[in-house]
């Protein structure tokens, strides 16, 4: 939304600029942006021309004495015709800067100081005359800015509308604002058009047949007109608004829908089949081509315009081609209604047609507008189209808009949330100033808001408005007077800080993604028809189309986001997801919604420090490995195929307790292509819910041992296949209470090792907290070791 703040002073007396935003932006109106239009003219003084004197040497320059207001008159060349004394003109002093660029400096002409400029229009940027200088209002007061003397320009406030202030979608609605927070005094427009002719309704009848979906209809007729193009006044104002001019009876509905809030569509009155107008549901199928040109085809659930041959417009949201206004357009029928906000957003929604319409009617407008505004654009027509206004407004009514009920609000109640110490009658004041009606009842205050503030329907929305008009940084910074105990984080929100801390730690970047999702990415994913991932969650009012369902997976999300930066040409990507997913439950159940995490790593490029860069999947097991370490959970790592989306051969599952909790594996070249990803790629799908599950050994501590390490190193041939993991977890067990850490540290295949066979390097470390180790105990324990690897997998020494 934009508010030329020109055009809203016509509405009430405004505060400085700065003032006016920080006030509205504290009260709840966001500003995002202002915006000045027209030249800077605060460097350029109003001057008062004392003497004119000709230039000793040259004919065509006059020397000028003016008064700048401050110190003495300044001595000025000026070659313009038309200087004279006792004018009232625009002077740039000695380093002001005009819209150009120049930057005014003392200088010498033919021998004479000039100590400044005065200005053509040209020069300031208010037009292209440059025969002479610009003359002023002769009561222009000296010394003031030429900004706060001349309107060169309109300053622009942009915000954004939150979805429960439709009323702020108008010059009227932003005015009631600034007069709540300010004071003042609003000034409507002239609203009543004079009327001659037939009256309206001997040509026109409104019938509303769909009571639920159009509360209210009026309808206005001009006959006579001349469809043109606006003036100048009505393009700037549009054009303040961000909105274009189309001709003088498409930019009076659109100025008064900015003024007043109250959409309008102008009918070409000749086009319409027949006298009656109808407000109806749509037929099944029925097809209306809109304003667009498009061909709409139709739900039941559409409101619709009709006359007797069919659907001329959809309700709120834009009009029909066939009855539109053009050059040849006469007599026009303004019409001016009240739709049930729902039926209007469901039909843009569907369509995606969205338009300045359906975005106030969504809204909810002033059910009590819409008299009002046809008369306005009828009056409007009438001077700017040179039309005749029908006498009297057709009007016809559906169910009455929902009534705001009374609300009791408890002024103790109201200062305890507010920690304020507000009276009530301070509090009628403030609730009086938003139009809310309020007197005593009792210790409560009975409170009447006005009919369009639809969104006041509880007290805590009456201690907003009352929180909002007194100023929220009036209110005193105090401490609640409570008893506060300590508290415990649940076992999962600690599971959820404990994963998110170590894969932060691990030096990934957390990502969060929308939750809905194209269902196509299954089919990327390489998920199985019988996948219980395939059995998605429709959305039924998606934001998108294309985003319709709930996530069963984070695996496409993470994947899109890894696209968009490589896209952007950022390399060695390091992220990760945490999060819901969406799986769907039995028959009139709730979605079950897991908790998943998803590490994405790509391959970094060779460097001066890293030539020869370790294969990405190692680092996404790292990352695991990490986490698990991290979280305490004693796991094993199993190689082997685990997800459709992973690289059968570069994939395995960590387990803890025989419980797969994390898979690790390079993105399937399938998926690599489906989502354009063309650097080596490498994920850990984290089961989140698995390893809250689990149980978490205690954290048991030791005191570091003094004595020293003896260190052992067994070279094994297995049989290829057999997990490195299998072997250190027998290890640890066979070892004893002595074993402080075993480690794999090299596997080789080749040359002196037999078909079929891997040599697999452990380096054991041996130490005892209280003594030094004798060389037979260690024995010992490496026999034992050799020995059971031997007996269960089959290992040999080499």
């Amino acid at each position: 939304m934009r508010v030329a703040l020109g055009w809203l002073s016509e509405w009430i007396d405004l505060p400085a600029v700065d003032l006016l935003a920080e006030r509205l932006t504290t009260a709840g109106i966001e500003i995002e942006s202002i915006e000045r239009t027209g030249p800077d003219l605060s460097s350029i003084r109003v001057g008062h021309v004392i003497a004119r004197e000709k230039h000793p040497d040259a004919d065509k320059l006059s020397l000028c004495r003016v008064d700048v207001g401050a110190g003495e008159p300044l001595e000025i060349v000026c070659g313009a015709p038309n200087v004279a004394a006792g004018q009232k003109v625009p002077v740039a002093l000695v380093g002001a800067e005009l819209p150009g660029g120049l930057r005014i400096k003392k200088s010498k002409i033919r021998g004479v100081t000039s100590n400044g400029m005065i200005c053509s229009a040209r020069e300031l940027g208010l037009g292209e005359s440059h025969d002479g200088i610009l003359v002023l209002d002769p009561a222009a007061p000296v010394g003031k800015p030429l900004s706060e003397v001349l309107r060169t320009g309109d300053t622009v406030l942009d915000f954004e509308l939150t979805p429960n202030r439709g009323d702020w979608a108008s010059m009227l609605g932003i005015a009631r604002e600034v007069k709540a927070l300010f004071g003042g005094t609003l000034r409507f427009p002239v609203l009543t058009p004079a009327e001659a002719g037939e009256p309206a309704a001997n040509r026109i009848a409104i019938a509303i047949e769909d009571h639920a979906g159009c509360h209210r209809y009026a309808a206005r007729i001009v006959r006579a007109i001349r469809v043109g193009p606006s003036p100048a006044w009505l393009i700037a104002k549009l054009e303040a608004a961000g909105m274009r001019s189309v001709n003088n009876v498409v930019d009076v509905t659109n100025l008064v829908m900015l003024e007043l809030g109250q959409p309008l569509h102008a009918f070409d009155l000749d086009c319409l089949r027949g006298r009656t107008v109808r407000v109806r549901a749509a037929s099944a199928g029925e097809k209306l081509r809109t304003l667009d040109g498009q061909e709409r085809e139709l739900l039941a659930s559409d409101l619709v315009i009709a006359d007797e041959g069919g659907a001329i417009a959809l309700a709120g949201v834009m009009g029909g081609a066939d009855s539109e206004v053009h050059a040849g357009t006469t007599n026009v029928l303004l019409e001016s209604a009240h739709f049930h906000p729902s039926r209007v957003r469901k039909t843009a929604r569907r369509l995606g047609l969205h338009s300045e319409a359906s975005y106030r009617f969504e809204r909810s407008v002033d059910p009590d507008g819409q008299r009002r505004a046809a008369d306005r654009a009828a009056l409007l027509l009438a001077e700017l189209a040179s039309g005749t206004v029908a006498p009297g407004v057709v009007e016809a009514t559906g169910e009455p808009a929902p009534r705001t009920a009374e609300i009791l609000l408890d002024p103790a109640r109201a200062n305890r949330l507010l920690g304020t110490q507000l009276t009530a009658t301070e509090m009628i004041a403030l609730l009086a100033r938003v139009d809310v009606a309020a007197a005593p009842a009792g210790a409560l205050l009975r409170c009447q808001p006005p009919r369009f503030r639809a969104d006041l329907s509880i007290p805590e929305d009456l201690i907003e408005e009352i929180a909002r008009v007194h100023g929220y940084d009036a209110i005193p910074a105090t401490l609640p007077a409570a008893a506060l105990a300590g508290i415990t984080l649940p076992p999962r929100r600690a599971t959820l800080d404990a994963v998110r801390t170590s894969l932060v730690g691990a030096g990934l970047t957390e990502l969060m993604t929308f939750v809905c999702v194209d269902a196509a990415e299954h089919d990327a994913l390489r998920l199985a028809p019988g996948d219980a991932r395939r059995a998605s969650v429709r959305v039924t009012n998606p934001i998108h189309a294309s985003q319709a369902t709930l996530r069963t997976q984070l695996i496409g999300t993470v994947l899109r986001a890894a696209r968009g930066n490589l896209a952007r040409q950022t390399s060695a990507l390091r992220i990760f997801e945490l999060g819901r997913v969406f799986l769907r439950g039995a028959p009139g159940e709730l979605p079950n919604e897991p908790l998943q995490a998803v590490v994405l790593i790509t391959a970094s490029e060779p460097g001066v420090w890293n030539p020869a860069t370790t294969p990405v999947f190692f680092h996404a097991k790292g990352v695991a490995e990490r986490l698990l370490a991290d979280l305490g959970k004693p796991a094993m790592f199993v190689a082997g195929e685990c997800e459709p989306f992973l690289h059968p051969a570069a994939a395995g599952t960590f387990t803890v307790a025989g419980r797969g909790v994390i898979a690790v594996g390079e993105l399937h070249p399938d998926c690599a292509a489906a989502f354009e990803i063309d650097v080596p790629t490498a994920l850990a799908v984290i089961d989140v819910d698995a390893l809250d599950a689990l149980a978490t050994p205690s954290a048991r501590y030791r005191e570091v041992s003094r004595h020293p390490r003896v260190v052992r190193d067994l070279a094994l041939l297995v049989a290829q296949g057999v997990p490195a993991g299998a072997l250190i977890e027998a290890i640890r067990k066979q070892a004893g209470g002595l074993l402080t850490s075993a480690t794999l540290f090299d596997r080789y295949e080749g040359k002196g090792v037999p078909e079929g066979k891997l040599s697999l390097a452990f380096r054991l470390v041996f130490q005892h907290k209280d003594r030094t180790l004798t060389e037979q105990e260690v024995v010992k324990a490496t026999e034992r070791v050799v020995a059971l690897l031997s007996h269960d997998f089959g290992a040999e020494l080499r």
